[in-house]
Formats: C-alpha cells, sequence, structure tokens
C-alpha cells in the first residue's frame, strides 16, 4: 500500500484506500457502460416521433445539448456540495437520478418525455466532477495522471461493453439498452452504500458555501481568471466543442452515409473504449516516462486532428474503411489527452478545492457539448455529413498552441513546488 503526503498538509502521510480505489474503479466502470449501452439506439427512439432524417439529426443533437446543459448548472452545484458535505452522499444521490433518467427516456411514448429523461440524467451526470475529486483525494499529486490513466482504461472496457451490448439489447427493444443502465446503475448504488467509503476528510472540508459558489456563471469566472487554469480550460474547451458534436452526430452519420444498424453502431463506438484499454494498459506508462503532462495532451490533440481528417474524408467518399481507421486515430488521441488533460488539472489546486475546480472543469467541458451537438447538427444538415469532422480539424488546430505557449510550466510537471 502506497505511503504519500497529503496535497495540502506536507507533514502527514497518508495511504491509498484500497477499498476506495477499488469502488471508484467500478464506479466509473459501470458508468461507462450506463452512458455507451444508450448511444446506438437515440436515433432510433427518435425516429417515430420526427417526420424526416434531417429532423431527427437535430433531434438527437439536441438531446446531447439539453443533456450538456443541464451539467453545466449541476456540476459546480454538486462539486461544491460534495466539498462541503463529502463525496459519498452525492454520488449515490446522482447515481438514483441517473437511473430514473434512463428508465423515463426508456419508457418515451412522447418527445417530451425523451426530453424530460435527459434532463434528469443531465442534473445528476454533474456527479462526475464529484468522482474525479474522489479520486484525487485519494491519489498524491505525484500519480495522478498515472491513476486517472487507470480510470480511463476501466472506462474504455465499459465503454467497449455498452454500445456493443446495447446494440445487441437493441435487437429485443430499443428500449432494452435503456432498461438494462438504470439496472447496472442502481447495483452500483447498492455496492457504493455498503462498501463506498469517504474520501474527503472532515477536517479538509469547506466550513460553508457561498452561494456565489453555486452559480455556474460565477464559477467559470473564478476558474477562468486562475492564472494556472485559464489557457489550459480554454484549450481543451476548443477541443471538447467539436468532441461534442462528433458524439452526438455520430450515429445519424453512420445511419445517413452508410445506413448501418444499431449493432454495427455499437461496434464503432466500442473502439473508443477498446483506444482507451490498449493506451492507457501498454502506451500511456511508455509516454509518462518521457514526457511531461503537456505534451502527452498535445500528441492527443494531433491525433485527434489526423482522426478527424479520415472520418470527413469517410464522408466525402463515402468508404466506410476511413471511418474505421479515423475512429481508431481519434479514439487513441482521446484517450491520452484526457488523463493528461486531468493530471494537469487537479495538480493545479489542494484538496479543499478538487471539487470545485473539478465541478468547474465539467462546467466547461458541458457548456462546449451543449454548443458542439447544436453547431454540429445544424452544419451536418445544411453542409453536408463531412461538415462537422473539418470543424474539430480547425478548432484543434487552433487550440493547440493555446495549450503549448500560454499554459504555465507548472501544470505541464510532474514535479511541483511542495512536493517533496
Amino acid at each position: 500500500m502506497s505511503i504519500f503526503r497529503s496535497h495540502n498538509e506536507q507533514n502527514t502521510e497518508q495511504t491509498i484506500d484500497k477499498h476506495a480505489l477499488i469502488f471508484g474503479l467500478i464506479s466509473v466502470f459501470l458508468c461507462g457502460i450506463g452512458f455507451s449501452i444508450i448511444a446506438p439506439v437515440v436515433p432510433f427512439l427518435v425516429q417515430p416521433y420526427t417526420s424526416n432524417p434531417g429532423e431527427q439529426a437535430i433531434v438527437v443533437t439536441l438531446l446531447t445539448s439539453v443533456y450538456a446543459v443541464c451539467v453545466f448548472f449541476a456540476a459546480p452545484v454538486l462539486g461544491a456540495l460534495s466539498d462541503r458535505y463529502g463525496r459519498r452522499p452525492l454520488l449515490l444521490v446522482c447515481l438514483v437520478g441517473s437511473a430514473i433518467g434512463y428508465l423515463v427516456f426508456g419508457i418515451g411514448g412522447a418527445l417530451w418525455v425523451l426530453f424530460v429523461g435527459r434532463i434528469i440524467e443531465g442534473i445528476t451526470g454533474g456527479s462526475i466532477s464529484t468522482i474525479f475529486a474522489y479520486f484525487a483525494d485519494i491519489i498524491p499529486p505525484e500519480q495522478r495522471t498515472k491513476y486517472f490513466g487507470w480510470v480511463s482504461a476501466v472506462v474504455g472496457v465499459g465503454t467497449v461493453i455498452g454500445p456493443t451490448l446495447g446494440g445487441l439489447l437493441a435487437k429485443f427493444s430499443y428500449s432494452a439498452p435503456l432498461y438494462f443502465g438504470a439496472t447496472i446503475t442502481l447495483l452500483n448504488v447498492v455496492y457504493g452504500f455498503f462498501f463506498m467509503p469517504e474520501s474527503l476528510n472532515k477536517n479538509n472540508r469547506r466550513k460553508e458555501i457561498a452561494f456565489v459558489k453555486l452559480n455556474p456563471f460565477t464559477q467559470l469566472a473564478s476558474i477562468l481568471s486562475t492564472k494556472n487554469l485559464k489557457w489550459l480550460l480554454v484549450s481543451a474547451f476548443l477541443l471538447w466543442v467539436p468532441n461534442g458534436s462528433l458524439q452526438a452526430v455520430f450515429s445519424q452519420f453512420s445511419i445517413d452515409t452508410f445506413s448501418w444498424k444499431p449493432a454495427l453502431i455499437g461496434l464503432m463506438f466500442s473502439i473508443m473504449g477498446f483506444q482507451d484499454i490498449v493506451s492507457q494498459g501498454f502506451i500511456m506508462p511508455k509516454l509518462l516516462r518521457k514526457f511531461s503532462d503537456k505534451q502527452i495532451a498535445i500528441l492527443g490533440m494531433v491525433s485527434e486532428i489526423i482522426g478527424y481528417s479520415l472520418i470527413a474524408a469517410s464522408a466525402l467518399f463515402s468508404f466506410y474503411p476511413l471511418l474505421i481507421a479515423g475512429m481508431f486515430i481519434f479514439g487513441f488521441g482521446d484517450s491520452i489527452y484526457g488523463p493528461s488533460f486531468n493530471g494537469m488539472l487537479s495538480k493545479s489546486v489542494d484538496s479543499s478545492e478538487q471539487g470545485r475546480i473539478q465541478g468547474g472543469s465539467q462546467s466547461i467541458q458541458a457548456l462546449a457539448r451543449m454548443i458542439g451537438p447544436i453547431i454540429g447538427g445544424q452544419i451536418y444538415v445544411s453542409l453536408g455529413h463531412a461538415a462537422p469532422a473539418f470543424m474539430g480539424m480547425i478548432l484543434i488546430a487552433a487550440a493547440i498552441p493555446v495549450l503549448y505557449k500560454r499554459t504555465p510550466v507548472n501544470t505541464q510537471s510532474r514535479r511541483f513546488p511542495f512536493e517533496k
């Protein structure tokens, strides 16, 4: 069991709680399954309530955007509340809410019911900030990028299983993946209730929460005014906008361009999870020995640009092997960018601020994933199927110099002034 110094208490030795680590990894694994299992079937659930493919694409992207809007408002609230009351109660309540959201979406019956389901999921989906704060509580700063890599790999396993399973369950009913997602989420609640330890020591909790801390716009202004974070988050925002667009429009893109069915769409989503497993198991450990977090992040961004270019080419030439190659390369870039970004972010503040910073980061990501699907859906319909991928190439190309030139040195190194 590893011994390490607390992030904000240099003279206090702590150990990594193996039960906390195991619960956290199981939680993100089930989150990976629960979120990705519905991806292949959303266009088919929307189809009965729309009159043409263009309208269907817009509704699918709006469902993604409304989820992101709710995460945007909920994430800073949940992050701040977890800094005050602890991670455990917030996570359990949010998991219950996610299960309810899945059930409502699966039951459907009208387009507005689908939106209600996504709103419920979005409000509780802000808990991802609390999950990352949970890991930041139990892991020493110098090891966080490595452990965030583990998190990505475990999410990858869930993401591999989720879409494939969702596509197979769709053979019984398009709602079946939603019911399955609700079931495994509730099982995670039961496991967490009995086995999940609290990760945030009472001495490290915030004594009170000012109302201003619960306002996402104030949170954004505060976080973006922080010298170590501003340009890191701006560059991430430029990357997250097209990523959100791709995630929202991919199923519709596959149907319209190649006439794919849910099982094959699910298999393609699984590529992303497969890349996480390979990258974190074999590639990331080697990269961490040779490169800084910032350098790894830039490598991931370049890979995403190449992936987007192949995805655009697959639409222009109606040649699906290019899409498969593009998804593999994009997935590799995404798999190494995430842990390096979260490593840089978590090292920038002490433990009492992890929930607030992670909540603010998730709000910015949610804002990007709210804007991305709306823009992506519109240009997909008006400019062609390749347009969202071209947007990704342009915005990430702009993000790379922002990260490279503007991010301060102490957010890219694996050693910091407070580390002994």
